[in-house]
């Protein structure tokens, strides 16, 4: 499939342009560089996973390119769109309808059920109860859990729990969503089962992906990955993995220095 815009523009949703994040490590020490300058786009539809060692900056991107971190340098351009141009309000609320989010941990509110949890970013946002009941029933079929929308976490699986997360993030139908470590706390047959739900989202809704891990198996169902280390791109490998926005069968690796 293409990756180019009705008017013939490559199609990007998300734009990195010099990301520089630095964090203090106290007074009269020198701050340390997490990102150094870093120039990234990804493709709308596309899944891509970005890996590298601990430390390399990976998490610091996701975060700054979803507006969680403030940036020291650069701009992050979300369809088009300057993040550092929109006030703390506005920004908050365009994370909570236009992104979601899937993290390590789940982060399930453990006294509501597993439908409770998915409608409640609906309810915060001024949804009406019952389009945001129906909402995250919908979003719960979709992740293979109608039947166990009555449940609360602490009687699901992880993989149950991550599946959760999953459905939440996806409820309000955002452009993206990022999704840090998403298999981190699961077994290896559950890790694949939601790589392979994760696949299967991106394909069928063509909401964009963007996956950090630090596993090889789960990069290799992306479109991409995305080399780090040291706070700087290195590499893209395009995987073949056919998605969406994939056009490639074979596996080629591109240097990029310092960005993309």
């Amino acid at each position: 499939m293409s990756h180019l815009s009705p008017d013939g523009t490559q199609d990007w949703i998300v734009e990195a342009i010099g990301l520089v994040k630095t964090y203090a490590t106290g007074e009269g020490e020198p701050n340390v560089p997490a990102l150094r300058g870093v120039d990234f786009r990804v493709r709308r539809g596309e899944m891509v996973a970005i890996m590298g060692p601990s430390g390399c900056g990976k998490t610091t991107l996701l975060n700054c390119l979803a507006g969680i971190d403030a940036i020291d340098g650069g701009d992050v351009l979300i369809n088009g769109t300057s993040l550092s141009r929109m006030d703390d309000a506005t920004l908050t609320r365009y994370r909570a309808t236009s992104m979601g989010f899937v993290f390590q941990s789940f982060n399930l509110l453990p006294v509501l059920t597993a439908v409770e949890n998915v409608e409640f970013p609906l309810l915060l946002t001024g949804a009406p109860p019952s389009e945001a009941r129906q909402r995250a029933r919908d979003a719960l079929r979709d992740v293979d859990l109608s039947d166990r929308e009555a449940h609360r976490p602490s009687r699901l699986s992880g993989g149950q729990q991550q599946r959760v997360a999953v459905a939440r993030a996806i409820v309000a139908s955002p452009a993206i969503v990022w999704a840090d470590e998403p298999t981190g706390n699961l077994d290896s047959v559950s890790a694949g089962h939601l790589m392979r739900l994760l696949r299967e989202l991106n394909r069928t809704r063509g909401q964009t992906f963007l996956v950090v891990t630090h596993a090889r198996e789960v990069g290799l169902q992306c479109d991409r990955i995305v080399h780090m280390k040291d706070g700087l791109i290195l590499n893209e490998e395009i995987t073949g993995a056919l998605g969406p926005n994939s056009s490639a069968s074979t596996v080629a690796v591109r240097h990029s220095g310092s960005g993309i």
